[in-house]
């Protein structure tokens, strides 16, 4: 009889974490192929669709569990030993999984008040920059433009200062700076840096209808700053998102360098005189 029990417990085990887990594996399925087939129409509720996803096995394995604990005697009554002791085993408990509860509520701020989405271009302090790959109860997956993964806990990256660069708008307005020497044509180094930024396929004209009647300059430029031995010329470019600016800052770069140096505008690097005095002794 006790041996026909145990079976029937251990059966229930099996069977109930076998649905739990198939039911976990169905769910996400269906998630991601939502995900993946819907994915610009979805826009913001993407994040939502991935948190649930990472989420839904966490909570069928604790329904599971309870359901488990519930219809199994001796681990009801451990169960209600174990809490009816409360005093000591909850104070240990709940210190111990303070950090954890701080992670899923932090995660649920995240989806709540969205300061940043699946998809988003964020960077936090350390230089920590990338795409937001997936935000789970514990933590925030970010992949990075080397294609690392960096894993931060909800409950610190909610107290992290963010720039998201996609919250609203992608659209961004790259500051490129120049430095020329001093016996340079400036007329003419900011005719070379418009011509060549204008040009570019992955610039955008972001003036305003004002602007345009104004007839202001496609690319502001502007000189920023008197250095030891150049002067420093700032270009304002516009383009579609971040992976634009990037890549027209490191095209421009180089075509502009050798326009410069085709046309005489000097790119200045340190140089150190040093004056030889030759003094003659008295006679």
């Amino acid at each position: 009889m006790f041996q026909n029990q145990n079976i029937k417990y251990l059966l229930l085990i099996v069977i109930t974490y076998t649905i739990v887990f198939f039911t976990s594996f169905f769910i996400r399925k269906i998630l991601n192929a939502i995900i993946k087939r819907n994915t610009d129409e979805l826009g913001a509720k993407e994040t939502s669709y991935v948190f649930i996803k990472n989420s839904i096995s966490f909570i069928l394995y604790t329904i599971g569990t309870i359901y488990i604990v519930h219809n199994i005697p001796y681990l009801n009554s451990m169960s209600k030993t174990l809490f009816g002791a409360a005093g000591i085993l909850a104070a240990v408990i709940g210190f111990a999984s303070q950090k954890a509860f701080s992670n899923i509520v932090s995660g649920l701020f995240i989806l709540i008040f969205k300061p940043f989405r699946v998809g988003d271009i964020i960077e936090i302090s350390g230089n920590k920059k990338g795409t937001v790959e997936e935000i789970t109860l514990r933590h925030t997956i970010i992949k990075d433009f080397e294609f690392r993964r960096v894993i931060i806990p909800n409950s610190i990256i909610s107290d992290e200062t963010i720039v998201n660069s996609s919250i609203t708008d992608e659209k961004i307005r790259k500051h490129i700076e120049f430095n020329i020497s001093y016996g340079s044509d400036v007329n003419l180094a900011k005719g070379i840096i418009r011509s060549h930024i204008r040009n570019h396929p992955l610039f955008i004209d972001n003036r305003t209808a004002e602007e345009i009647n104004k007839k202001e300059d496609q690319v502001a430029i502007r000189m920023v700053k008197w250095g030891d031995y150049y002067v420093t010329l700032k270009a304002y470019v516009w383009t579609r998102n971040f992976d634009d600016s990037f890549n027209l800052t490191c095209d421009v770069l180089e075509s502009i360098k050798k326009d410069f140096e085709a046309n005489g505008v000097e790119i200045p690097f340190p140089r150190t005189t040093v004056d030889v005095v030759n003094k003659e002794p008295k006679k």
